[in-house]
């Protein structure tokens, strides 16, 4: 069963930094091209960390307390990597970056960025090089798919495709992106299949199964 891929739905050209790239600059390439952050990549284009607004604000923050002499909570100050200039992009990217290939499935990657909490992956080829970049809203773009089209795709796929069975055995309903899958399968092992395949397809936020079997599984 085909699912979509990073590739198919990430930005390229990236919009990108290097790690002597002023702050003032990235702030600049931010506001320019209406992004939220962005890599930080070394001469070859390898992806050495991301820097995002979000990390210019704290920044910002930060200086104006020491320049206020804010004596309140201490705050801890990140620690330069070596040869990194002051004010540069390298002073504040997050690194080492978490990245994806273009092969990968979009539910998988959507699964990367909830657990490591980011809001974007640059997208790199075999050698590491940066590619494209995939975000929130380019992965989120699969799962505002209609339920309608989920309906025929788990029907198609799923119960006439890998089952070999007519919507007649097996019915398939889809509400807010939840498939219900109701009917009878021949085996009882095809029941999980079903299920598992229904998770594959892009879109599914959750399978609910209402399936029997006509006979169990000999050994």
């Amino acid at each position: 069963m085909e699912s979509r891929i990073v590739g198919e739905v990430m930005t390229s050209p990236v919009v990108a930094a290097h790690r002597d790239t002023s702050l003032k600059k990235v702030a600049v390439l931010l506001d320019r091209h209406g992004i939220g952050g962005l890599p930080v990549v070394d001469l070859d284009d390898k992806v050495e960390g991301v820097i995002s607004g979000s990390d210019l604000i704290r920044h910002q923050a930060a200086c104006s307390r020491r320049g206020s002499g804010h004596r309140g909570r201490r705050h801890a100050t990140r620690r330069r990597p070596a040869g990194t200039e002051p004010g540069t992009a390298g002073l504040l990217m997050t690194s080492p970056a978490v990245t994806v290939h273009p092969e990968a499935r979009v539910a998988d990657a959507a699964r990367v960025m909830e657990r490591h909490r980011i809001e974007r992956l640059p997208v790199v080829d075999e050698e590491d090089r940066l590619i494209g970049i995939a975000t929130r809203r380019d992965l989120l773009r699969v799962f505002l798919r209609g339920d309608e089209e989920i309906r025929r795709d788990v029907t198609d796929e799923v119960v006439r495709g890998t089952l070999g069975l007519t919507p007649a055995s097996v019915a398939v309903g889809v509400d807010n992106g939840v498939v219900t899958l109701r009917g009878q399968v021949a085996r009882r092992t095809d029941i999980p299949l079903a299920i598992r395949l229904a998770w594959r397809c892009d879109g599914v936020l959750g399978v609910v199964s209402r399936l029997t079997a006509r006979a169990a599984d000999r050994d």
